[in-house]
């Protein structure tokens, strides 16, 4: 059974791919607005940087849960259904953050914003492998680079908008709006078909011990990336790095490393195998947040692995899906809890530099980031280990 919302749906797998792409797109501008936004945020409700610090949070909370939620109505009712009603929650909800009186309030409305991002990211990611199957490395990969996109694109416009009305309001209601046309690319095409877990049971088992593995790993990576994306801006104004346009700039360096390495992963994920591209991927990060730390008054040294750390950071989520694909059946529950760790990162570590911005200084939020990254290396070091040793383990 599909959702059928008009007398014609286009239904062709390239149509769907570009549906697809067009939500991550408003995903990214969704998940990148945040950072940019939150000394603003933080004047208009006269509160410290440490408590609004909890708007992250929130938001991580409400992915957390819609991972988990999203993952199980993907594995029982039409995607596009369930994609469409949560692109129209994250529209709704990033149209009211302006009018939030408190932190709390806003706090809540976030964790709307969130619990639609969650069950978003796992549907895009779910119904793509069920579209595409074996051949869906390089369009994950795709996936993740328009992610970067979104991302590249909020702090232009919410740096653009504050320049010209001098207001955050608009910021978020211009991004709300860029919001709909993919919420109209989904609702007009029919949903792939659902694929139970028993299709493909008897040869790849669910190992709920690799699963906890994965999501270790989510964990750690995604609570890196969302931790640097969001208090970038602030780390370079209170390092006097940067001025308000600047900052916008370098969190927009970010992204767009992000997105241009995703561009470049596509033919290298044909030619070398996952566990080589994820081991260099991490060493990659470990360098450039090595060079920041050390040279941390150095404007050169902050944009150079700002946009390192992006292009490292790339290929990671989309080669780790690609990876576990092979070794996990992947349904939309097996996708939430993959992700409901990504969102747990997502929730705790931001949290954690927001604790110790302000009683340890600027830098501990390196610090905090490359002790993450380490750790992410041994997690997946350990999950090669355990892999190597299963009968259904594929060669790498």
């Amino acid at each position: 059974m599909n959702f059928r919302p008009a007398h014609t749906q286009i239904s062709s797998p390239s149509a769907k791919t570009i549906a697809y792409y067009a939500a991550f797109t408003a995903l990214g501008m969704v998940l990148a607005s945040l950072g940019p936004t939150l000394p603003y945020l933080a004047d208009n409700l006269k509160t410290s940087l440490g408590q609004i610090s909890f708007l992250f949070t929130g938001r991580s909370l409400g992915y957390l849960i819609g991972s988990l939620v999203g993952g199980r109505l993907y594995d029982r009712l039409p995607g596009h259904l369930v994609m469409a009603a949560t692109l129209a929650l994250m529209m709704a909800g990033m149209a009211l953050v302006p009018a939030m009186p408190s932190v709390w309030a806003l706090a809540a409305v976030l964790l709307g914003v969130g619990i639609a991002m969650g069950g978003t990211d796992v549907g895009a990611n779910t119904l793509l492998v069920w579209l595409h199957d074996r051949r869906v490395g390089p369009y994950l990969n795709g996936l993740l680079f328009f992610a970067g996109v979104g991302g590249f694109i909020a702090p232009v416009i919410v740096a653009q908008v504050l320049l010209s009305v001098g207001g955050v309001s608009w910021s978020y209601w211009v991004l709300a709006a860029l919001i709909l046309p993919a919420l109209l690319a989904v609702a007009l095409q029919s949903s792939p078909p659902i694929r139970k877990e028993d299709d493909r049971g008897a040869r790849i088992p669910v190992n709920y011990l690799l699963v906890g593995f994965f999501g270790a790993f989510f964990f750690l990576y995604v609570g890196a990336e969302s931790t640097f994306g969001g208090w970038l801006y602030t780390y370079a104004l209170e390092m006097d790095l940067a001025d308000e346009a600047q900052a916008a700039l370098m969190t927009s360096t970010f992204w767009v490393s992000l997105m241009l390495g995703r561009l470049a992963a596509i033919p290298i994920a044909a030619r070398v195998s996952p566990r080589s591209i994820i081991f260099a991927d991490l060493a990659g990060c470990v360098a450039a947040l090595a060079a920041i730390l050390t040279w941390r008054q150095s404007t050169l040294a902050v944009w150079g692995g700002t946009f390192l750390l992006g292009f490292c950071m790339a290929s990671i989520i989309p080669t780790t899906l690609a990876f576990a694909g092979r070794r996990l059946n992947v349904t939309g529950r097996v996708t939430g809890w993959m992700f409901a760790g990504g969102s747990g990162g997502a929730m705790f570590i931001p949290w954690l530099v927001g604790q110790m911005f302000e009683s340890s200084g600027p830098p501990s939020f390196i610090a905090i980031i490359l002790v993450d990254i380490a750790a992410a290396a041994l997690v997946f070091s350990g999950l090669i280990l355990y892999t190597a040793r299963l009968p259904t383990s594929e060669p790498e």
